[in-house]
């Protein structure tokens, strides 16, 4: 737990089991509840805390079977350290809980430069549809998790607009591994996204990867298929080569392809070059 900080190193874990966990917390820590990622809409929980700083048994998220719950616990610092900071850490099987962050998609204001906490209804409702993928990154060394909802697309034949989310894992060793997600539109809050990229020990989706470019495949309710593409605010535009073609400006691209269509994506940067699709 070397360089952590007021959110990293707020808790430690003191017991596990199968089902839960308790947890020592950090004398700064003013306030303490637990939630339920799945369950956006839901407020958080008291948590009890007793004399010496340990927490009542925190449920842990299930390792399999159905995705039904994610616990997390909610807590908020003192005001004698940082004013009305709240922020979210979950259980990910470290002796430290991982920090849980959001960063908002692109906007007509300024671009958030670092992210945020997970805290506020944008985010919540972002890491309802992929906490479930957290399960692939239990027992790494993860130290914290950011949700980047790089893009926002309008979809074909008067759908709506579905979001484009890079997940991105920062270790305590160092190294990152990244899930592009795609957000299609959901009859429920939890359903959860798909993953079109993994990327281990990467840069990708960090400060030093600012920019991202994903495609994936996409039926509409015709029935017809499209090949999507997208990429981050610096994309002036993006071009599908392969079994079919076809070109955009701006940062989104929907082009007509079978479903199994080989196509190939490329960006352009607004400062020049060009950008290839994750995969």
């Amino acid at each position: 737990t070397d360089d952590a900080d007021v959110t990293t190193g707020a808790a430690v874990v003191v017991s596990r089991t199968a089902d839960g966990a308790r947890f020592l917390l950090a004398p700064w820590i003013a306030e303490s509840t637990t939630r339920d990622l799945l369950a956006p809409d839901t407020p958080g929980r008291p948590l009890e805390v007793g004399p010496d700083g340990v927490t009542a048994e925190v449920p842990r998220p299930a390792a399999g079977g159905a995705c039904e719950t994610w616990p997390v616990l909610q807590l908020r610092s003192s005001e004698r350290i940082v004013e009305k900071h709240a922020f979210l850490l979950t259980d990910l099987g470290e002796l430290a809980p991982t920090h849980l962050t959001y960063m908002p998609k692109p906007g007509r204001g300024t671009p958030a430069r670092q992210p945020r906490e997970a805290t506020g209804p944008d985010a919540l409702l972002a890491w309802a549809r992929t906490a479930c993928s957290l399960r692939t990154l239990a027992g790494s060394g993860v130290r914290s998790v950011n949700n980047w909802a790089f893009a926002e697309q309008k979809l074909p034949e008067g759908g709506a607009s579905a979001e484009w989310v890079c997940t991105r894992a920062d270790t305590w060793r160092g190294p990152g591994r990244v899930l592009v997600q795609f957000l299609a539109p959901a009859a429920s809050p939890a359903d959860p996204a798909t993953v079109i990229a993994d990327r281990d020990d990467t840069a990708l989706c960090s400060k030093f990867g600012q920019h991202v470019l994903a495609g994936t495949h996409w039926r509409a309710d015709s029935g017809r298929w499209y090949v999507l593409g997208a990429g981050s605010r610096a994309v002036t535009g993006i071009r599908a080569t392969g079994e079919v073609s076809g070109a955009a400006g701006g940062p989104t691209l929907a082009v007509r392809a079978p479903r199994d269509a080989d196509v190939e994506l490329t960006a352009s940067l607004r400062e020049g070059g060009t950008l290839t699709a994750v995969h």
